[in-house]
């Protein structure tokens, strides 16, 4: 373990003793700010008695098949506009103005279009991840060397040519900068789709909990939420190892 790990790890050791310690001495009530002990003992229960496993697997199903659609349609568009000109003077205001519409504002919609359940939830999932991995896939391709560019026309390559083995591995970094923003994005776009119309899913126990007073079970919630991002974002750092050591 580095130094800076170490010290990153000590530091949040001293928040949480620091917490713990002024939730006892100063008697802060549990509905205020409940103790980490007792969120660890109610995430503990729920973990142990399979209460948070169906919310957790119905927000995971959420968050991959969005990200799955939102990535899909962000990096296919994000190639298509840094392609065609036309295209982009064309599409780019609606997306750019899909994006200042809030996406909460929606979820009513969605309900009353697509019903409750999966699907409005993963939805709005993919309408959130997919402007960023969009825009860092545009401005990636657009960006490549142009030495490197003319080298490759002068030997006759072919556009698809230069874009599978020249534009898309140089721009590889900044795509995959957008698909570790996209993947956060997701998580979010998920929770709050929870919020508005969802029975199931760790959105909506942040509800329910609320509707009980339960505090140490929302910040138990909060902290499972934390985790899938957490595991979430690490897989994608070594999604982008390999494909920059395998593209080199």
């Amino acid at each position: 373990m580095t130094s800076a790990r170490f010290i990153s790890l000590m530091l949040l050791v001293i928040v949480l003793g620091v917490w713990e310690f002024s939730s006892r001495w100063f008697h802060i009530s549990a509905l205020i700010l409940p103790s980490p002990s007792s969120v660890l003992a109610t995430l503990w229960r729920g973990i142990g008695t399979g209460y948070l496993w169906p919310h957790l697997a119905q927000t995971s199903l959420e968050v991959g098949l969005g990200l799955l659609m939102g990535g899909t349609l962000g990096f296919v568009g994000g190639i298509v506009l840094s392609e065609s000109d036309f295209a982009r003077s064309v599409f780019m205001p609606y997306l750019v103005t899909s994006q200042v519409v809030p996406k909460l504002a929606l979820g009513p919609l969605f309900i009353v279009w697509f019903g409750f359940g999966t699907l409005p939830s993963v939805i709005m999932t993919a309408l959130i991840c997919f402007f960023p991995l969009m825009e860092n896939t545009l401005t990636s391709l657009k960006t490549v060397d142009i030495q490197r560019l003319e080298l490759f026309r002068m030997l006759r390559a072919s556009r698809w040519q230069i874009l599978w083995h020249l534009k898309i591995p140089a721009g590889l970094p900044g795509i995959m900068a957008g698909l570790r923003v996209a993947v956060v994005l997701a998580l979010v776009g998920a929770v709050v789709a929870e919020f508005v119309g969802a029975s199931k899913g760790l959105g909506a126990l942040i509800i329910v909990s609320q509707s009980m007073m339960d505090t140490s079970q929302m910040f138990a919630v909060l902290v499972v939420i934390t985790a899938l991002g957490l595991v979430m974002y690490q897989c994608t750092l070594k999604l982008e190892q390999y494909l920059l050591k395998s593209y080199r």
